[in-house]
This record gives C-alpha cells, structure tokens and sequence, in this order.
C-alpha cells in the first residue's frame, strides 16, 4: 500500500500530487510567491537564504490557512493532517501543510516522545534545539502555528547549522501571533487578533527563535549556557550522507537529551539508523516509522528512484 493512502493518514489535495510542484503552485497562485518561492525548483535557495522571510503572509485567503486562533482548544492529541484540518477548520485543498509540516513535524516529535515518558513534564515553556536547517529559515514565520499546538507554553527554539547566513548569527524573531492571510480586512489584521494579548505569568508568549551558524557540535558551549533543551529534532538530517554528524550524535548522547531525527525515505532513514547505532553502541529510542505530518507533495529531482518527501521517516535516539 502506498504510504500516502495508508489509513487514517489521509492527505490534503491528494488527487493533485502527481502534479509538478511548479504546476501546482501556479494553479493555486502561489508560483513564486513569498513563503512559497522555495517550495519548486524555480527558486534560488542559496539567492533566496538572503531574504529570510520574517514578515509574510500565507498569500491565501483566509479560508484557506490559519491565520487566526483556533475556534477551539486541542482536546486530544493530533494524529493525522485529516485531524489538523478539521480542527483548524481547512478544506482539504488547502496547501498550507506544504508549510505546516515543519511545526506540525515539531509537534508530533514532542508528542510521540511525551507517550514514551522520554521527556521531561512540559508546563509553562519548552526549549527545542532544532538542528540543520535550511529551507525553513525562508519560512520562520509559519512556526507560528505552534502558538496553537502549545496553547499558553512559551517555545524557545534554537536554529542550529552551517546554511544560517553569517549576517544572521545570533539573530533572534519573535513570533507572537499566526502567519496572516492575504485578505486586508480579516481579523488577524486587527489588534484584537493579536496573541500578545495571550499572556502567561504577566508575559506574552511567544516563540522566540535564536539562529546560530555552524555545528552544534562547535558552538554547544554558546547555546547551553543560555537554552538548556528538553528535545532536539533534526529534519531531514541525511546522518548516513553527512560524516560531520557523528561528533553531533555523540554529544547528544554525552547530554542525554532525547532527539528525533527525520529524512526522505526510508531507505536514508535505515542508513542513518546504522550509524546512529554505531556512533551510540546503543539501539534507536525510537523506532524507524511514517512520519503523518510528513510534507504531501513528493519531493521532485530526488537521486533516488523512490517517492522522497520532505519529513518523511523518523526515528530517535
């Protein structure tokens, strides 16, 4: 069965992910627009890295994304992007979890990671250590979104690898309120919208996000002092492709933190898995497994002949 129509995994605009991205986009026009510049093979990332897109908007109607709060709190944990949806009350067509699937990835680590009692009880904030990324520094601001997954926690997320810009080195956002929607006159426009009136302890919460460059390995020392994690995530990591992951893998068992680690396949994920185990001598705090917030849309000129998606597999340490 192939893994985008497994049960309860059901997934937003499925009938059109044949499509190429750029034609998809263009449908929805989104082509080269904002947040989504990165999103096809159209956009320079190395060019586009300068822009760091901090103060966008989803370019969406507002039924099409959310860009407001919720109508109502989670009551249970999310599964699936068919249960996100529903609760943010999206059609199915949205786009939006092209997007999302970075907080959403974010959220299931914490949750999956919570269920095993590997971390530590969460109740007014969370540090996260988010190691790797690159094309989500276009998109910070859909991190937004975990102002609703977390509802009342401050998040403080420290953004750790080689592709943040030096100009951007220890640059701080932050995110008090959702992404808005493109429409002029909705009510995320509007003060009363603003979730800095959400306050925690007399503060207004937030996800405050710090970019560091370099590797965690390197620059552990600078981050600790201030950003102690309760979990550290690497999004498509690619360990098995990359040797300056082992000194990583092995300061992160020295710390004892748990961290989840997701790629594009589950052929990566295996290799990486193998060299986890060797580094740590240990097996995997997680195992290998589907990733349901994984980005919907196949990632296209992949040197794989296997359907890669962005988040795909993940698996712990």
């Amino acid at each position: 069965m192939h893994i985008m129509t497994k049960p309860c995994l059901r997934t937003p605009f499925l009938k059109r992910f044949l499509e190429s991205r750029c034609s998809f986009f263009t449908s929805k026009g989104l082509h080269q627009i904002g947040l989504w510049k990165s999103e096809c093979s159209c956009g320079s990332l190395a060019v586009s890295m300068n822009e760091l897109w901090l103060n966008d908007n989803w370019s969406l109607p507002s039924s099409l994304c959310p860009c407001a709060e919720p109508k109502s709190q989670l009551s249970s944990c999310l599964s699936c992007w068919e249960d996100y949806y529903q609760w943010r009350c999206l059609p199915l067509d949205s786009p939006v979890a092209l997007l999302l699937h970075w907080p959403l990835t974010v959220y299931h680590c914490f949750q999956l990671l919570a269920a095993q009692g590997s971390i530590s009880e969460v109740k007014d904030e969370l540090n996260i250590h988010y190691l790797g990324p690159e094309k989500e520094l276009l998109q910070l601001g859909v991190f937004g979104e975990l102002l609703a997954l977390f509802s009342g926690v401050q998040i403080h997320m420290d953004l750790v690898g080689p592709a943040v810009p030096q100009f951007r080195d220890g640059k701080t956002v932050s995110l008090c309120k959702y992404l808005p929607c493109a429409e002029q006159d909705c009510i995320c426009k509007s003060s009363c919208a603003d979730s800095g009136a959400r306050r925690l302890n007399g503060k207004c919460v937030t996800v405050h996000i710090k970019l560091h460059k370099g590797f965690y390995h390197d620059i552990r020392g600078n981050i600790l002092k201030d950003s102690y994690p309760h979990l550290i995530i690497a999004p498509n990591a690619g360990v098995a492709a990359y040797s300056s992951w082992s000194p990583t893998i092995e300061l992160i068992k020295e710390m004892g933190i748990p961290a989840i680690f997701t790629d594009f396949c589950e052929e990566a994920a295996n290799l990486a898995a193998d060299c986890i185990s060797t580094v740590t001598s240990l097996p995997l705090r997680l195992p290998i497994q589907i990733n349901p917030f994984r980005q919907p849309m196949v990632v296209e000129d992949s040197a794989l002949y296997v359907p890669c998606y962005s988040n795909c597999f993940l698996f712990g340490m």
